[in-house]
């Protein structure tokens, strides 16, 4: 008698069917990956459990044959998937094709048999009409290791695409092909030559031979240590010899101890800039994998994953241990999924957010550093929270799930001083360095854009550069300028798509809408006037690094770490290495630098305009200030040498500084819980923002207004606070009207109840886009 499963397609339309499983097929269990008929196509799913009635009035089809002995996705992360499909009222198939690499979800594949009663190669429609016996014969084929899956040559032979520099190109401005194929590269990262064929057209081909021989382009194979999923370290020697300080002893004693329990625990690791958070972290990580069991460490930013991984690989030589991150390319992310899926071995993982999609086994250790980092919030199509699935991966295979900061999220701090979760806190640097001092310096008076600091702060500038130390100057805006203004009819150049200022890139001679990423080539004649008076405004760190080479000596050597910097990962590794060993003086950076680098020979901090992100609509803009300039000045002053932080701000008169400048978190936290607390914002409610869009100059506008009305009347009617649907702050982007709807209620049922009312009664389901993000951190 046939078995039935339930079994999730991973490809549109993301449907959940039940199919007969005949006795002529090898074992199947939960989790794994099957072939499946889908009218007349064949697909990859995903088998879900045992459904033990069928389905009334209804002809099953059956499995065709599974994709692997051993389910690709392990029972607790399988759980994961369906708890995150039923939060965010997606379907399975929809989160399934966001966490699992594109290849494993590709049915374009043939199995290699080893056996002289059948052909080599079998596809999945040769299965699919094999007799009975046959298919009995290839069971036994299977169980023996004689039967494997393969992709298609054209796969497993693609060439990739990469760049060998970054620009500005030596290119002729008219190659408009050669500049296009460049810049996908550049945005995109490393690309498969065939994918590139069908994104932009066959003439691909001969552009990218043509920029080969330029020696712009480097095309072949992934190389070996792409397929082989171990990174390597850069970084040899290295061992445990470290003697911790009363608080680090004190803290480890406390980890260790929780380590030991079979049951959840969760820590916050309370611990100023330089307080040695890192070798708390991998003392339990030793513990941990020690004991048997996989630990994931997690961090913010891929400069910050490179910088962890090098530091740390030395003292865990004889471990399995990977780095992964959304940037690598598909074949590496592939053999790292697989790899950590098949280990037996307890595994280490640091990565940014997309770890923890990885499914390793037996885990006994999650670690979340800079647990306030807004980055841990993906957004984009499918929302969660790295920090609830950690706690959910955590919650169900008992682990110890540790979130660190110098500067927690306010409602992490909260719930543990509400005993939700135990503090560990430690409150003094290691060694002999001690918190910069900190200073707030006026630049009101300055009108001058091409003067980016005051006397003051450029003359310790000097000072520090004459020294020999070392600087790091942040500035949290990329590009050259946020804003070319036509002085001919007065008006900014705007993204077409987005109503939003365009920012001009120098180095690659560009206009680009950082929100849709539209590309205009500068200089350009005025889109409003047709003009040619156009003048850059305000400054990014592309064009701070160019005034900052201005102020100093000549032979100053400088360093710019942003995102555009970085895309290559040679570069970003380059960067990094290079400040460290000394080689430069001074680096220019977004936010990107405040996070977790150690820096011994920095003695400066300098904030060019701390006033930024200060004054956006969002509840949450002074906690985020305040947690991004504590966070930088805690790069000064790491080594032996004491290190100052100089502030700039336009508003020296905000009360926010007086926190800054003192690092006080508490007095921060106290003052800032009783405005939350006021105004009845998280933690003392359940926050969601509803996203709802349509295209510009639609025809079906006047079916909004009735809309808002119904969903504010039903929000009403289930107790929620509903305020909107109102044009969102950024009222036009990609080519949408934009609208936001905050909601604020007690429990998460009625926001979600109130989000499956509106995705019932949307007017136009086809034109009209709505989204539910639960928490948000983007208010945009």
């Amino acid at each position: 008698m046939s078995i039935l499963w339930q079994a999730c397609l991973a490809s549109p339309p993301y449907s959940i069917y039940t199919y007969s499983a005949p006795a002529d097929l090898p074992e199947l269990h939960e989790g794994q990956r099957v072939l499946v008929p889908l009218g007349k196509s064949i697909r990859v799913a995903f088998l879900i459990e045992i459904q033990p009635i069928p389905p009334e009035n209804i002809e099953l089809k059956s499995i065709i044959w599974p994709l692997e002995k051993k389910p690709l996705l392990n029972l607790t992360h399988f759980l994961l998937y369906r708890n995150i499909a039923s939060r965010q009222l997606q379907p399975l198939g929809k989160v399934l094709e966001n966490v699992v690499p594109k290849r494993f979800r590709s049915a374009k594949l043939s199995f290699k048999i080893a056996d002289r009663d059948f052909p080599t190669r079998l596809k999945g429609v040769d299965l699919a009409s094999m007799p009975f016996e046959s298919r009995m014969k290839l069971v036994h084929i299977y169980n023996d290791g004689r039967m494997k899956v393969c992709l298609p040559s054209s796969l497993e032979k693609e060439e990739y695409v990469s760049l060998t520099t970054d620009p500005p190109w030596p290119v002729r401005p008219n190659a408009a092909r050669q500049l296009q194929v460049l810049e996908y590269i550049y945005e995109n990262g490393p690309r498969e030559k065939g994918f590139l064929k069908i994104v932009m057209g066959d003439w691909t081909t001969g552009v990218i031979n043509k920029l080969q021989s330029d020696l712009l382009l480097k095309v072949g194979p992934p190389p070996e240590e792409e397929r082989n999923p171990a990174e390597k370290c850069t970084v040899t020697s290295a061992d445990w010899a470290f003697i911790p300080t009363e608080q680090q002893k004190s803290a480890i004693e406390e980890i260790e101890s929780a380590l030991d329990s079979d049951k959840l625990e969760v820590k916050l690791l309370h611990g100023i800039t330089g307080s040695g958070k890192t070798l708390v972290y991998m003392t339990a990580a030793r513990k941990c994998l020690e004991q048997g069991r996989s630990a994931v460490v997690l961090v913010p930013e891929i400069a910050l994953a490179y910088s962890l991984w090098n530091s740390i690989c030395p003292l865990f030589p004889d471990v399995e241990k990977y780095l992964y991150h959304g940037y690598q390319t598909p074949v590496r992310k592939e053999a790292i999924f697989r790899a950590v899926s098949g280990s037996q071995n307890p595994v280490l993982i640091i990565g940014t957010r997309s770890s923890l999609f990885l499914p390793v086994q037996n885990p006994g250790l999650f670690i979340v550093d800079e647990e306030h980092d807004e980055s841990y919030k993906q957004e984009e199509r499918l929302p969660y929270q790295a920090k609830e699935v950690a706690y959910f991966l955590a919650q169900k295979t008992k682990s110890l799930l540790i979130l660190g900061s110098a500067t927690p999220d306010l409602k992490t701090f909260y719930a543990a001083r509400q005993g939700a979760f135990k503090m560990i806190s430690m409150e003094s640097r290691v060694g002999k360095s001690v918190l910069p001092e900190v200073r707030v310096v006026d630049t009101s008076a300055i009108k001058n854009p091409e003067q980016p600091f005051a006397l003051e702060t450029e003359t310790r500038l000097k000072e520090v550069v004459e020294r020999g130390e070392q600087a790091v100057i942040m500035l949290n805006r990329r590009g050259f300028s946020p804003l070319i203004y036509c002085t001919d009819c007065e008006e900014p150049i705007k993204c077409p798509h987005c109503n939003v200022s365009m920012t001009y890139h120098k180095g690659r001679e560009k206009l680009i809408c950082h929100y849709c990423g539209n590309v205009h080539r500068f200089p350009l004649p005025c889109p409003m006037c047709g003009g040619s008076h156009l003048l850059p405004l305000g400054g990014g760190t592309e064009r701070l690094e160019e005034q900052v080479a201005k102020a100093l000596p000549p032979e100053t050597k400088i360093l710019r770490m942003d995102r555009d910097s970085t895309r290559r990962k040679e570069r970003l590794e380059e960067i990094l290495k290079s400040f460290a060993r000394g080689d430069a003086q001074v680096l220019v950076g977004t936010q990107m630098l405040s996070k977790g680098h150690n820096f011994p020979g920095v003695t400066l901090v300098v904030v060019s305009e701390g006033d930024l992100g200060l004054n956006l609509p969002d509840y949450r803009s002074a906690e985020r200030t305040f947690q991004l300039l504590v966070q930088v000045s805690g790069r000064a002053g790491r080594g032996d040498k004491p290190g100052e932080v100089i502030i700039q701000t336009r508003n020296p008169e905000n009360p926010i500084w007086s926190s800054v400048t003192s690092a006080d978190y508490n007095t921060f936290f106290e003052r800032e819980i009783e405005k939350r607390r006021k105004f009845r914002y998280p933690p003392f409610t359940k926050l969601a923002l509803i996203r709802i869009s349509h295209p510009l100059n639609w025809d079906g506008e006047d079916l909004c207004p009735p809309f808002f009305n119904q969903t504010r009347e039903a929000a009403t009617k289930i107790g929620l606070m509903a305020m909107g649907p109102v044009p969102a702050p950024l009222s036009q982007l990609k080519g949408r009207r934009r609208f936001n709807c905050l909601i604020k209620s007690e429990d998460w049922v009625k926001t979600r109840d109130l989000y499956a009312e509106m995705m019932r009664k949307n007017p136009d389901k086809k034109n009209i886009r709505i989204t539910l993000d639960l928490d948000p951190v983007n208010m945009l």
